[in-house]
């Protein structure tokens, strides 16, 4: 079975640090693959600055397309709102199980707060956790330090973000060089973050 880590995000824009990382994790460790699941736009949390699903899920797919490892999943479009990651484990095993191990990637400072994500004791049972640096990492929970089931891959530190780019777009200034040339076409044809 192919193995898969799961990289969760709004993706709003997708950026370059979100591909080095990806792309890290499946030139780096046992990963085969790493999937970017877009998580919707709740319907009760209205954001002016996010753009609507099918724009993130398509600037998804211009960033990953020189990449075969990487795919871009809709998964959680389909699943009912407020979603937790539990469900979308859940569902994809279900759809998939005999022919992925799925895993979750996330930056150190998530593992920091992951006791208290719904269900996390039965994600970390059943999955595998690769985990980034960031900056903003800090002191980890004892419970995960050496657990079998968490893995720190040596990534490079990436400390761009999305709501810069928006902000800083905003203000005319040049973030062209933060993302992949196909995303930056397409969000500025499309006049996006203006």
């Amino acid at each position: 079975m192919k193995k898969v880590g799961l990289f969760f995000g709004t993706f709003n824009p997708i950026h370059i640090g979100h591909l080095v990382i990806a792309n890290h994790m499946v030139e780096f460790s046992d990963l085969e693959e790493v999937w970017f699941v877009i998580t919707p736009q709740s319907p009760f949390k209205v954001k002016q600055s996010m753009l609507p699903d099918h724009h993130r899920y398509q600037m998804v797919q211009e960033a990953v397309g020189e990449y075969p490892k990487l795919k871009a999943s809709t998964i959680e479009f389909d699943l009912p709102q407020p979603n937790y990651t539990v469900n979308t484990l859940v569902n994809l095993k279900e759809k998939h199980g005999d022919q992925y191990i799925f895993s979750l990637l996330m930056g150190e400072d998530n593992l920091k707060t992951f006791h208290k994500w719904k269900n996390y004791e039965v994600i970390l049972e059943n999955h595998h956790l690769y985990v980034y640096p960031r900056i903003s990492g800090g002191d980890v929970p004892e419970r995960f330090v050496g657990h079998d089931h968490i893995h720190r891959i040596d990534a490079p530190v990436m400390e761009i973000s999305s709501t810069f780019i928006r902000n800083n777009h905003k203000k005319g200034k040049n973030i062209r060089p933060l993302l992949p040339e196909s995303v930056w076409k397409y969000m500025d044809e499309m006049n996006f973050y203006r």
